[in-house]
């Protein structure tokens, strides 16, 4: 069934189940694909000949199947392959992404030196207010949006890092480029919240979807705290996998 095509009307089958099988055909062949927002329901009910009230009954059936699901006021979208993001005592977004056979990528978003707030301090064993180098990073994988993460250095120790990162992408290589060759994940915590409206536009997703909030310090080769993170993952896109 495709566009400009109706529904058979003198056949035994509901309208609503041929409308249902008509476009899980259409996502399933590319048509619409993962991620894509379905027409709206006047295009659609146009297209079938049926009323909306068929339509969205046909809808319910595809979201109960779990192709679609349905954003308040945004409309209808095809449900995106949830990826499993892996959690481990080195973990690097472009090696995590890459295993899992997916394109990483990353855009900055801000980078700043500033005074370290409460949570941040303790995180990186500094005193309030001591300087440190703020990194927000966008990170994505086949091109759709996973995760904002706050990254904070104590500055002291990495004054630099800024222009090294901006100069390779990568923040392994730019810590590398001030001293430090390796450095291991001490703690996650991961918890769940509702996205605030920036987070929700740069994640691509409604404010009523929850995202995963996982906080994290990093740790040199003697132990003490070289980054504290802050992630806002989507977690209609993402599940975290703990390895030991």
């Amino acid at each position: 069934m495709r566009m400009g095509e109706t529904v058979n009307r003198r056949g035994g089958e509901p309208l609503w189940r041929q409308i249902e099988r008509g476009l899980a055909a259409d996502i399933a062949g590319g048509v619409f694909p993962a991620g894509s927002q379905l027409p709206k329901e006047a295009v659609l009910a146009a297209r079938f000949q049926v009323n909306r009230h068929t339509l969205r009954r046909a809808v319910a059936a595809l979201q109960e199947a779990g192709l679609v699901r349905v954003e308040q006021g945004r409309g209808t979208f095809v449900q995106e392959e949830v990826i499993d993001y892996p959690v481990a005592r080195r973990t690097r977004f472009s090696e995590n992404i890459l295993r899992i056979q997916r394109h990483p990528e990353g855009r900055l978003v801000e980078a700043a030196v500033e005074p370290a707030e409460a949570e941040v301090a303790k995180g990186l064993e500094l005193r309030r207010g001591s300087s440190v180098v703020r990194l927000e990073r966008l990170g994505m994988a086949d091109g759709r949006p996973i995760s904002i993460t706050s990254h904070y250095f104590p500055h002291h120790r990495f004054p630099d890092l800024i222009e090294h990162f901006r100069a390779s992408g990568s923040i392994t290589k730019a810590l590398a480029a001030q001293g430090l060759a390796d450095y291991t994940r001490k703690f996650s915590r991961v918890t769940a919240a509702l996205p605030e409206a920036e987070e929700a536009r740069l994640l691509q997703q409604p404010r009523n979807q929850p995202i995963l909030l996982v906080e994290s310090v990093n740790v040199d080769a003697e132990g003490r705290p070289i980054e504290y993170a802050h992630s806002r993952m989507a977690a209609i896109r993402v599940n975290l996998v703990f390895e030991p």
